[in-house]
């Protein structure tokens, strides 16, 4: 099941006073980046955020899921979190500060 248009619509919404946030569409789902950096993916319609040790004490309870078969866990944040935007806009700043620069991509010969 892919992710529905008006869930991207809200959720960026609900971040549009940051900047830097942007989404890509993959598949069917979305990878949030902030200032470049992958912080997190939206797939069937729910927030996975990138584990950090920043951002766990700004989670009343961390889920460790996966957000498709496959992938490394990442933390679960239900939609009902997303309603309070100076929050999540808190929880997305912490990660993307927690984070590395993702390395360059090699050139394709």
């Amino acid at each position: 099941m892919a992710t529905a248009q008006d869930t991207m619509t809200y959720l960026l919404d609900q971040l549009a006073d940051l900047a830097g946030v942007r989404a890509r569409k993959m598949f069917g789902e979305y990878c949030l980046y902030m200032a470049d950096k992958p912080v997190a993916l939206v797939c069937d319609d729910q927030l996975y955020l990138k584990p950090t040790d920043a951002v766990r004490t700004l989670l009343p309870q961390v889920v460790e899921v996966c957000p498709y078969p496959g992938a490394k866990p990442y933390w679960l944040i239900t939609a009902d979190l997303w309603e309070d935007r100076a929050w999540l806009g808190r929880l997305l700043q912490a990660t993307e500060r927690a984070l590395p620069m993702p390395l360059p991509r090699k050139e394709k010969r």
